[in-house]
């Protein structure tokens, strides 16, 4: 399988019971693991922002990348996945 590296998940929508536990739920299923977490609740909505890697990835990063994707839409929410190096050049000033 591919080695993931380090990644960024971020999760963002309405606030709802259950949003984090079924992140870390899918991520510990995958192997994934966390290595920082930030989360806060503003007027209702939830954002959500994670550095992950994995050694034993199960999936591919773009196989991950789509079901958090999926997750996201059955429980209400956006989540998307960026390797680490595509977010840090997005987010340079």
């Amino acid at each position: 399988m591919n080695e993931l590296k380090k990644s960024i998940i971020t999760v963002i929508g309405k606030d709802s019971v259950g949003i984090i536990a079924k992140v870390c739920t899918y991520l510990a299923d995958n192997d994934i693991n966390i290595l920082d977490i930030s989360q806060t609740i503003t007027g209702g909505y939830f954002n959500m922002m994670m550095i992950v890697e994995s050694a034993e990835v199960k999936k591919t990063f773009p196989d991950m990348a789509s079901d958090l994707r999926d997750l996201g839409e059955q429980i209400g929410v956006v989540i998307q996945a960026q390797h680490e190096e595509i977010f840090q050049m997005m987010h340079r000033i």
